[in-house]
């Protein structure tokens, strides 16, 4: 049976302020936290801000973040550290789709997926995980995807992304073991919101709600890695073993 433990203690850092599924996690994380909402054009957050501060946040506050600008984020986490008490949650929670079709024909398309859901991802993490070793404490939120599992043609670039990210944080998750330190991975599969706005849902399909049930739960369980929903754990441990003719017909 797993152990049960609340998340640890102090502000929650969200990093993609508009996120659905960020959102979602945080609301249910906010009661009594100084909240930080980190997004684009941060001074847009409003919504957003009434949101949070409605599920019982003590304080939430604001700032700029663009996760391309990888020169700037030890300086904001530092910051946030800072001017609003130590770290408790960190939620990494931006990313694009992308264009596959685009991508292919693209480079420079393809390389801006990669760099905002993998490079800027190990940015961040590398930072936080810094902060939060010293702090002796902390939870890290990363959204992989099952699309990284084993990559599609159908969206290669998004998924070698999501396999490069799944790979680096089960790296980091073990080499936090012992620090008090401790990291979420989430694999998700199709999220039917915003993102995925006008495709055709994927089986076992969930939603933004669910996805934020599931982490909460996982990181009250301190588990190390959460399949949402958890019946595509054994459907992709099965797909692993497809052959390579007929897993490149395979969909989104």
């Amino acid at each position: 049976m797993s152990r049960r433990a609340e998340p640890a203690a102090g502000t929650l850092l969200l990093l993609g302020g508009r996120s659905e599924i960020g959102l979602e996690v945080t609301t249910r994380l906010a009661s009594g936290r100084t909240v930080v909402l980190a997004a684009r054009r941060s001074t847009d957050l409003d919504a957003q801000q009434r949101r949070v501060e409605q599920a019982g946040a003590d304080a939430v506050h604001t700032v700029e973040f663009d996760a391309n600008e990888m020169d700037t984020h030890a300086e904001l986490l530092s910051r946030v550290a800072e001017r609003y008490g130590p770290i408790g949650i960190v939620v990494l929670a931006f990313g694009i789709l992308g264009d596959q079709a685009r991508a292919e024909d693209d480079a420079q398309h393809a390389l801006d997926v990669i760099t905002t859901d993998f490079l800027a991802q190990v940015s961040v993490l590398t930072h936080a995980s810094k902060i939060l070793r010293a702090q002796g404490s902390g939870d890290l939120v990363v959204f992989s995807s099952v699309a990284g599992v084993r990559v599609r043609r159908a969206n290669y670039v998004y998924g070698a992304a999501k396999a490069g990210l799944d790979g680096f944080a089960s790296g980091l998750c073990d080499s936090l073991h012992g620090s008090g330190v401790h990291l979420l991975l989430v694999r998700p599969g199709f999220v039917i919101g915003s993102m995925t706005e006008g495709m055709t849902p994927a089986p076992m399909s969930s939603t933004p709600d669910q996805v934020a049930d599931g982490v909460v739960a996982a990181l009250r369980t301190r588990r190390a890695t959460v399949w949402i929903p958890g019946t595509l754990r054994p459907v992709f441990f099965a797909m692993r073993l497809l052959p390579q003719w007929l897993w490149r017909r395979m969909p989104r």
